[in-house]
């Protein structure tokens, strides 16, 4: 009796502070995001890794064709010299100018940050482009480029008639004209990103370096940059994924002729165009899925190392 009596006497597990409505709600919310996300974006990616390994021409009356690493093969070997290797070259080249892009940017975001008269004015101006699709942004710089009544040939006072420079024709030039364009739109973002970083460190790290003597590039380059480490790393990751995908803007500027081919050119035209090659369209397709995964999973891995 007396340990019965002692046996503390268990509640019963309080329900959730959830009601049944408010489950619903949730399960609505992260429910749907979840399957178009699924739907938009793992099944086609699933399907493309599948299809890589296929030979298809995308019509539904014809049979697809397991063909193993073929399309690999080919994509390292028949491809490689004319078509791969210089679309490869073009996103190296892409990359570097988005690099020297993202140093201006930063560099805009220091000056900004030191709320100097019309600060708020110019980072309007100078976020403007991002705002703007790369459509836009395409159709704005072909209106400068036009070799006729382009902006840029009418104020040298040049036409096609008396040796204006055809900046989207010449395959010399083309890659770099529309590396203008890419840049402008690239180095509002990136200075947006520093910008949300710098007003984000503690003051006492400045004060605590102009104490010591520091000057100030050596306050900016041993202290406020090491402490944007995050945005860094973000911003890295941005700038190598916006490099390999690029296509909106060397599509609708010069429709990826020669000299501005990229590596994303090669897939659109093997899926989509003329030659209708699905299978090596893909295999392209996953390749470019790998390398941007890679840096995708650095920048997790080093988020998980900081929150260790």
């Amino acid at each position: 009796m007396t340990t019965a009596m002692n046996t503390p006497v268990r509640r019963k597990r309080k329900n959730s502070l959830l009601s049944r409505r408010d489950r619903g709600v949730l399960a609505v919310m992260a429910g749907i995001p979840t399957a178009i996300h699924i739907a938009f974006i793992w099944v086609p990616a699933v399907l493309s890794i599948l299809l890589s390994f296929t030979k298809w021409n995308g019509v539904k009356s014809v049979p697809i064709k397991w063909v193993g690493f073929k399309n690999y093969r080919s994509l390292f070997s028949v491809w490689w010299p004319d078509d791969v290797w210089p679309a490869i070259k073009h996103n190296l080249i892409w990359l570097l100018a988005m690099t020297i892009a993202t140093m201006i940017g930063l560099l805009l975001a220091v000056l900004l940050d030191k709320n100097i008269k019309g600060s708020r004015v110019y980072q309007s101006v100078l976020y403007l482009p991002v705002v703007l699709s790369l459509a836009v942004v395409g159709f704005m710089w072909q209106l400068i480029y036009r070799i006729d009544d382009g902006f840029i040939n009418q104020f040298l006072g040049t036409s096609s008639k008396n040796g204006g420079t055809d900046w989207l024709g010449n395959s010399d030039i083309n890659l770099y004209s529309i590396l203008v364009a890419a840049a402008w739109r690239h180095v509002g973002y990136i200075m947006v990103l520093f910008l949300a970083g710098l007003k984000a460190v503690d003051p006492t790290l400045r004060e605590a370096a102009s104490i010591d003597g520091a000057s100030e590039p050596q306050t900016f380059f041993r202290v406020i940059l090491p402490a944007l480490k995050p945005i860094n790393i973000v911003v890295m990751v941005v700038t190598v994924i916006e490099s390999l995908r690029a296509f909106d803007l060397v599509y609708i500027a010069s429709r990826g002729s020669k000299g501005t081919k990229l590596f994303s050119n090669i897939v659109y035209d093997n899926i989509v165009g003329e030659t209708r090659r699905v299978g090596f369209g893909s295999a392209a397709a996953v390749l470019m899925l790998l390398v941007s995964t890679g840096f995708i999973f650095s920048y997790l891995w080093s988020n998980y190392k900081e929150s260790r």
